[in-house]
């Protein structure tokens, strides 16, 4: 059985995915594998890759980002690379209230 602690981490985590995909694309256009691994870095947790692109391919349906592919100059194969959208921002930022206002209410 797993703690209310590890719980809180996965729904905090895992769970919201897409506004650390979301906040990563903000700094410039990544591919889904490079995401994975910013997200590891940067948020020092890791992302089941499955997830990662199930979680990219909703949002890019969604209008929260987009992609294209890229040729690579070094002979390897083309990349599909995210870009954040003015919605996809719009939706960070409201993420991100959303949380801080949680925040704030639970510190009373």
């Amino acid at each position: 059985m797993t703690s209310p602690m590890e719980r809180l981490k996965n729904k905090i985590t895992k769970e919201v995915l897409w506004l650390y995909i979301l906040r990563l694309l903000k700094e410039r256009p990544m591919y889904a594998y490079e995401l994975k691994e910013r997200i590891k870095e940067a948020f020092n947790f890791e992302p089941a890759t499955v997830s990662s692109y199930v979680v990219l391919y909703k949002l890019e349906k969604d209008g929260y980002v987009t992609a294209e592919w890229q040729e690579s100059e070094t002979g390897k194969p083309s990349r599909k690379y995210y870009r954040l959208t003015p919605e996809g921002e719009k939706l960070l930022e409201e993420g991100l209230a959303f949380l801080e206002m949680m925040l704030s209410k639970l510190k009373g």
